[in-house]
């Protein structure tokens, strides 16, 4: 993510952090690039105050946090600090610097077969991690994972329900974004199968540089999704079969993250 100025109205602190630039915004919440006291950089996501004033908003950001602040692997940003009772409640996360599979991908083409599998063993290893504590990601997409020195980061995971996505989760409505959704996301029943489900739409897009259910008008996508077989022909071989068993509409049929890794 490449780091943009504070816009007139951001906070200049946050906590105990001091706030130097935008990292990025959805429609719930903005991240900042954030300095702690001894000069370190992390990243401080600060949630709206219309949300933060709904209780049970609340009361799902503190469970989620909790479990999130549980999950230990290289290929996710670890939790340093989060405040779930200020005015504006916030998590602070390492700082993963790098771009973005979707800034990627869009400047230099799609990845090389190597580098792909590369990219699916480690999201297959990230959300085994996550779904080991008992979260689910639920908007797992080209934006959420950066790519850095280290390896791919997934960001954003465990709240992902809760901020920058299509709309809060509440029962029957649709949880993620469009492009990057499972079936039963669409319909508003998402598990952390779905998670497999989109585990595979990331493959495809970095193998092709294409989203998978191509593009155009919201309801057209998610009509594919529910309907159509996703365009996943540029995956390398090794990987069609994992990928194709994770594409199953059925969502009990899908492999579990531990079986993919």
């Amino acid at each position: 993510m490449a780091p943009k100025p504070l816009q007139q109205g951001d906070p200049a602190q946050i906590g105990r952090y001091r706030l130097t630039a935008r990292l990025g915004a959805g429609g719930m919440g903005v991240v900042y690039l954030g300095q702690a006291g001894d000069g370190r950089e992390v990243a401080v996501k600060v949630l709206r105050p219309e949300y933060a004033d709904d209780g049970e908003f609340r009361a799902r950001f503190r469970r989620e946090v909790d479990a999130m602040a549980r999950v230990r692997n290289r290929y996710t940003v670890q939790v340093l600090e989060a405040d779930t009772e200020s005015a504006m409640p916030f998590i602070v996360t390492q700082f993963a610097d790098g771009p973005s599979l979707d800034e990627q991908v869009k400047a230099r083409g799609p990845l090389h077969p190597e580098a792909t599998i590369r990219l699916a063993s480690a999201l297959a290893e990230a959300l085994a991690a996550i779904h080991a504590v008992g979260v689910t990601h639920r908007d797992l997409k080209p934006s959420n994972v950066l790519l850095t020195a280290a390896g791919p980061m997934v960001i954003d995971f465990g709240i992902a329900q809760i901020a920058d996505t299509v709309s809060i989760t509440r029962t029957g409505m649709a949880i993620g974004s469009p492009g990057y959704m499972a079936p039963e996301q669409v319909t508003g029943h998402a598990g952390r199968e779905a998670d497999i489900f989109t585990w595979a739409l990331m493959v495809g897009y970095a193998a092709s540089g294409q989203p998978p259910f191509g593009t155009g008008p919201t309801v057209t996508i998610l009509h594919r999704i529910l309907n159509d077989r996703p365009d996943v022909s540029a995956v390398p071989r090794q990987l069609m079969p994992l990928v194709q068993a994770a594409l199953e509409k059925d969502p009990r049929r899908r492999p579990t993250a531990a079986q993919l890794l």
